[in-house]
């Protein structure tokens, strides 16, 4: 359950933070760590490529094994964390040889459970196999798109895609958005749904949350001078004086979708998430 606060405040009012229940372990693992740098939002060259980034708490990258590469070996997980960089919770396991790495944290996960990585590793949370041996129907996350090149798809908190059919090499997933799309067998992917079930009831409550995330005030472009953007200007309260909404640079921005309709993996997609 989430915490909910006393109105002492008007931000309080409608707060509700993580209860954290799952959390076991409060440090990082040094070793596993690497530091982060701000670019609030700008690119090699210096310029702002994303608006309204900047500040935000200092933070470490954990660095996650999606690629699951030691074979059949045991891995005990040592606790349960947070990660500021997520919205899943992550585990820290040790191998039988003392070396440990960080995995996405699926719920049910907790200390002392002991999962494997392999073509012959059980049925079980946190388990990783082929999706060849994986039986149809199975809830999966943590999904391999390229075999070797590490999980890719369905990794945030609460998700889970379940494993529609299998043939000709080939297996049918259907993603968290409703879509339906063609996985190859020889790609990985983990029993059970990624944890942090609640993360959807957080409310930030306050502005002061969002500065935190590094993510700065955006301002809406019809109270903008014309000079700023194209819905500024006018005396009072004015439409936009255009047939639909507009980026700053004069693009439409009116349900403009922006994936690329001659997309090279459109090929892999059995049914889209709209449902056509």
């Amino acid at each position: 359950m989430s915490t909910n606060f006393k109105p002492t405040t008007p931000s309080l009012r409608h707060m509700s933070d993580p209860s954290f229940a799952e959390i076991t372990k409060f440090s990082p693992e040094k070793k596993l760590t690497v530091t982060l740098k701000k670019n609030a939002g700008r690119n090699s060259y210096g310029k702002i490529t994303v608006r309204h980034r900047g500040g935000g708490n200092k933070q470490k990258y954990r660095i996650i094994d999606f690629k699951r590469n030691t074979l059949d070996a045991a891995a005990k997980v040592i606790g349960i964390e947070y990660d500021p960089n997520r919205t899943a919770y992550i585990a820290l396991v040790e191998y039988e040889d003392g070396t440990r790495s960080y995995v996405l944290a699926p719920s049910g996960l907790t200390d002392g459970d002991v999962i494997y990585s392999g073509a012959n590793s059980d049925i079980k949370v946190g388990n990783t196999l082929p999706i060849a041996n994986i039986p149809v129907g199975t809830v999966i996350h943590n999904i391999e798109l390229y075999p070797g090149k590490g999980a890719q798809l369905v990794r945030s908190a609460g998700a889970a895609a379940q494993l529609m059919a299998k043939e000709n090499g080939m297996a049918q997933v259907r993603l968290p958005s409703g879509e339906v799309r063609i996985v190859r067998l020889d790609c990985k992917a983990t029993i059970g749904q990624v944890g942090n079930l609640e993360h959807e009831n957080v409310k930030l409550g306050k502005a002061g949350k969002t500065r935190h995330r590094g993510i700065r005030p955006h301002v809406r472009g019809s109270v903008m001078n014309p000079c700023d953007h194209p819905h500024g200007g006018g005396e009072g309260r004015a439409p936009i004086g255009r047939p639909t909404p507009v980026t700053p640079w004069g693009k439409p921005t009116n349900g403009y979708k922006t994936r690329n309709k001659k997309a090279r993996t459109n090929k892999f997609i059995v049914k889209s998430r709209n449902g056509k």
